[in-house]
C-alpha cells in the first residue's frame, strides 16, 4: 500500500474511515498490558499522527519496547476522535519496524535549548522547532521563485567561482589548487597566480550582481538566487560565511521601480508562507513569539514608509536614545540605528533612500545634488537591513569618473563599461538576504538557526 503523508491526512477529511499506510519516526510511545500509543512524525507537518496498537499485533511486545526516533511503517484504519485532543487516530493493523533507535538518542522528549541543538545539526532538524523552520524556508524559497516567474523574470545561474569581488562587498574566500607547501612566487614576492588552475586569483562569489546586470541587458528582467560567501571574521547573530541571496536586475527601471517590486515581493512571500505553513507558524507563535503572526499580517496590510537618509539621521539625532555608535551625516547606519527606525519609530519595515555616495558602491547612480546616490536599504524590525538596492549608473562618463575618483583600475571594469558603451539604459536591482527573511518569518534571532548546516568562524561541520 502506498504511504500517505501526515500533512495530507490533515488536509483530506475524505481519508476518515479508510485504510491507509503511514511511515515515520516515533516522537513518543507509551503502552500498557494490552494497548499502546505512538506519536508518529514523518516531517511533512509539525503535526503528529497518533497511532493506536493493541496486543492483537504479532509483534506487540517488540513495538512496546521501541525507543524514541525508531522508524516504523503502519497500516490501519483512520478513525475520527472528536472528543480527544487529536482530530483522528490510526488504528494499527500492522506495524513494521524499519530501523530501531538506541536508548542514548540525544533528543529525548523534552525541550532543548537552541544552543544545545546547534551542537548537533545532523539531528536538530528532527525537532519541532527546526523542522518548522526548514519547511518555512522551503516554502519561502518557492514563493520567491513563484512571484518572480509570474512577473516575467528569467532565473539565471551566476558563477560561484569568480575573479570579481563585486567591489568590496566583503572579504573573500580564495579558490586555488596551488600547493600550500610550495607556493610559487613572483620576483616581487607575491603569490604567482599564473601557476594556479585559472591562471589568476579566483574566489568564491560575494555577489552575482555584475553578471546579472550583463544578462539583464539582454533579457530585461532576470534574477539570481543562490549561495554567496563572505570571509568576515564576525560572530554576530546576523552574519554567516555562507548564505543565500536573491538578486534581481531590471532593465528600463529606476529606483522607484526597485522599491515597488521589492515591496510587493516581500508582501507576497509573507502571505504565501502564512497560507502554506499555517501549523508551523502557529507552533512558532505559541513557542517563541506570540506576536509573530500578527506582526506578519501587519507587514502585509500596511504600506512601507520611505524616508531619505538625511531624514533618518535627523530622526535618530532627535530621538534622545543612547546609541552605542555615533550618529553623523556621512556615516553609515549601524544595525542598532536600523532597528530603532523600523522597530521603534515606524513599527514596520521602511525604505531609506539617497545615501551619501562616499559610503556606497561606485556603480550606484549619482543624484543631481552631487552628494548622494539613488540607493535604498529596506529595514525590518528586529532584523535591520533586509534588502539593499540601487539604480545603477548608466552614464559611462559619470561611471568612468567615479572609478577614477576611487582610484580603481579602469581596466578591471572594461566588461562593465561595455554595457554602457553598447546601448546603455536606465536599470536597477537589489539584493535580499534570504536568511534574514527567514529570521523575520520565524522570529528566531540567530542566523545559525535558519540555515540547516551553518558556516561560521571556526565552524564548517558536515
Amino acid at each position: 500500500m502506498k504511504k500517505t503523508d501526515i500533512s495530507t491526512i490533515y488536509k483530506n477529511k475524505d481519508l476518515l474511515g479508510k485504510n491507509l499506510s503511514a511511515c515515520g519516526w516515533i516522537k513518543s510511545l507509551r503502552s500498557s498490558k494490552n494497548i499502546g500509543f505512538i506519536d508518529l512524525s514523518d516531517g511533512t507537518s509539525c503535526k503528529t499522527l497518533q497511532v493506536i496498537f493493541k496486543d492483537k499485533l504479532e509483534n506487540f511486545d517488540k513495538i512496546c519496547h521501541l525507543n524514541i526516533s525508531s522508524s516504523v511503517s503502519v497500516t490501519g484504519v483512520l478513525v475520527e476522535t472528536p472528543l480527544a485532543k487529536q482530530p483522528f487516530e490510526l488504528l494499527a493493523q500492522t506495524i513494521t519496524v524499519n530501523g530501531e533507535s538506541t536508548p542514548d538518542y540525544p533528543l529525548q522528549k523534552k525541550r532543548h535549548s537552541l544552543n544545545y541543538l546547534r551542537t548537533m545539526s545532523h539531528l536538530r532538524c528532527r525537532t519541532n522547532t527546526f523542522s518548522s523552520v526548514f519547511r518555512i524556508r522551503s516554502v519561502a524559497s518557492y514563493g520567491i521563485h513563484k512571484f518572480l516567474q509570474n512577473e516575467g523574470f528569467n532565473y539565471i545561474h551566476t558563477p560561484i567561482i569568480t575573479e570579481s569581488d563585486a567591489e568590496g562587498a566583503g572579504e573573500v574566500f580564495s579558490v586555488t589548487t596551488l600547493n600550500f607547501n610550495d607556493i610559487p612566487k613572483t620576483p616581487e614576492g607575491e603569490v604567482d597566480f599564473s601557476e594556479d588552475f585559472f591562471g589568476k586569483h579566483a574566489m568564491l562569489t560575494v555577489s552575482g550582481q555584475l553578471q546579472a546586470e550583463c544578462m539583464a541587458m539582454a533579457l530585461s528582467k532576470v534574477y539570481t538566487f543562490g549561495p554567496t560567501f563572505r570571509a568576515e571574521n564576525s560572530n554576530t547573530q546576523r552574519h554567516s560565511a555562507e548564505f543565500w541571496m536573491l538578486e534581481p536586475e531590471i532593465a528600463f527601471a529606476n529606483l522607484n521601480d526597485v522599491i515597488e517590486l521589492s515591496s510587493r515581493l516581500i508582501k507576497y512571500v509573507i502571505n504565501f508562507t502564512l497560507e502554506s505553513c499555517k501549523y508551523d507558524l502557529e507552533f512558532l507563535n505559541k513557542t517563541y513569539d506570540e506576536e509573530l503572526i500578527s506582526r506578519l499580517e501587519k507587514t502585509i496590510d500596511e504600506d512601507f514608509k520611505i524616508i531619505t537618509y538625511t531624514e533618518a539621521i535627523d530622526l535618530l539625532l532627535k530621538s534622545g536614545h543612547n546609541f552605542e555608535y555615533e550618529i553623523e551625516w556621512g556615516k553609515d547606519l549601524q544595525t542598532e540605528h536600523e532597528k530603532y527606525l523600523s522597530q521603534v519609530v515606524f513599527k514596520n519595515p521602511i525604505f531609506v533612500i539617497d545615501y551619501p555616495k562616499e559610503i556606497k558602491a561606485f556603480y550606484m547612480r549619482q543624484n543631481d545634488d552631487g552628494k548622494t546616490v539613488a540607493a535604498t536599504d529596506m529595514l525590518f524590525p528586529s532584523i535591520g537591513e533586509m534588502i539593499g538596492g540601487s539604480q545603477r549608473e548608466e552614464r559611462i562618463d559619470v561611471l568612468t569618473n567615479r572609478i577614477k575618483e576611487l582610484k580603481l583600475k579602469e581596466e578591471n571594469y572594461w566588461r562593465y563599461l561595455d554595457l554602457r558603451r553598447y546601448g546603455t539604459i536606465v536599470h536597477s536591482g537589489f539584493g535580499l538576504g534570504f536568511e534574514r527573511l527567514i529570521m523575520y518569518l520565524t522570529s528566531l534571532t540567530n542566523i545559525r538557526d535558519v540555515i540547516p548546516f551553518p558556516r561560521t568562524v571556526k565552524n564548517a561541520e558536515f
